[in-house]
């Protein structure tokens, strides 16, 4: 997800639509979901350098702990191969997975194969891949991904999901896995669906894009996919409704492709500001009231708001496909040090208005609406 922090620090930029609202309140009478996930990437880091977590009412607990207690049953993890500061990787990932069972919650597992964010507009190979092509690439994608999730299997803690690269609209590890190219492509995703259900039997493998409003490249990308005898389980969108369409587009997809390629969908990243103003000395990505979804203030009622309303979208996809959600990074607070760039502790976090814990670290009511689903 990484694109949206650096928007202002030279990444590339995708071209946001127009931005509407479902009508609030149309989440009442829908069913739970089955996932009720939290991306919770940065909080080893975030632990490690100090922070902190509580209650709504201000008691202080172990971060997953809160989550676990409010329902969240999921946890989301991603995976670099060899980042500047060390996180992210099968140490910390092996760490986290033992709380994270401790507490009842399942594991998605989602594979940059990158050293650093993998997103729409940049997917970089690892260093130690630079050189790697054709067959000795796909060999790499497979002995990384058998690595860790073989390694979380052996453990105790195997992964029920994974996700073969991180938004990949435009591929993964180019130019190798280039959409230009999509025999190559499809190589490189079929060599990690095959070594993840390998190294960990019974794992669900899912396909995973950003701007999960736009139904007709949503289609295409699919579309090529099957084609090409790519292996897949499940369907996980990103969608953060300041970029990426409105409900109805969101809701429209979701019907589509899960009809489409008779596939459970899920939204493997949202989220939405409890205010505007930033914490530390870096301007928060989403920082004024121009940028908001209409109908959707930058308040803890108005984060929560959103949440019951995207949920009511999931769950109301036909034949109960409509697997649930995560939330990205809601423990990603302003921890000096657990900054946007692995390789510079100065750097600031943009998100942490858009976090599941307020500016004192408590629970916001949107965690509470998460964990009920």
């Amino acid at each position: 997800m990484r694109r949206r922090t650096v928007l202002r620090l030279g990444a590339v930029a995708l071209a946001a639509p127009a931005l509407a609202t479902a009508a609030p309140g149309t989440a009442a009478a829908a069913p739970r979901l089955r996932v009720r996930g939290a991306d919770v990437s940065s909080l080893a880091k975030g632990e490690d350098l100090g922070g902190v977590y509580h209650h709504a009412d201000g008691r202080r607990d172990d971060a997953v702990r809160i989550l676990a207690g409010a329902g969240v049953n999921w946890g989301r993890l991603k995976v670099w191969v060899d980042p500047a500061d060390g996180y992210h990787t099968r140490p910390h990932i092996l760490r986290t997975a033992r709380r994270l069972h401790a507490a009842g919650m399942k594991l998605l597992v989602d594979f940059h194969y990158s050293d650093t964010w993998a997103d729409p507009g940049k997917q970089f190979k690892p260093a130690a891949w630079e050189d790697l092509h054709g067959a000795a690439l796909e060999r790499a994608v497979r002995d990384h991904t058998a690595d860790i999730l073989g390694a979380l299997r052996a453990q105790g803690t195997p992964a029920a999901m994974v996700q073969i690269g991180n938004e990949i609209n435009g591929g993964m590890l180019w130019p190798d896995g280039s959409t230009d190219d999509w025999p190559r492509l499809a190589g490189l995703l079929t060599a990690g669906a095959e070594a993840a259900r390998a190294a960990s039997p019974g794992i669900r493998v899912a396909l995973h894009l950003a701007e999960g409003g736009r139904g007709a490249d949503t289609r295409w990308w699919f579309d090529n996919a099957v084609a090409h005898g790519v292996p897949f389980d499940a369907i996980g969108l990103s969608f953060y409704g300041y970029w990426h369409g409105t409900l109805a587009d969101l809701q429209a997809n979701l019907n589509d492709v899960s009809a489409r390629y008779r596939r459970d969908v899920f939204v493997a990243e949202t989220a939405y500001p409890f205010r505007l103003d930033s914490e530390d000395f870096l301007e928060n990505i989403i920082d004024r009231p121009s940028e908001l979804v209409p109908g959707y203030p930058a308040t803890p009622e108005g984060q929560a708001a959103w949440l019951r309303d995207i949920t009511a979208v999931v769950a109301a996809v036909p034949g109960g496909r409509g697997l649930g959600l995560f939330w990205w990074e809601p423990t990603w607070t302003a921890v000096p040090g657990n900054g946007w760039d692995p390789a510079d502790p100065a750097s600031g976090n943009g998100w942490e208005n858009q976090a599941l814990f307020d500016y004192d670290s408590r629970a916001l009511p949107a965690l509470e609406v998460l964990g009920r689903g």
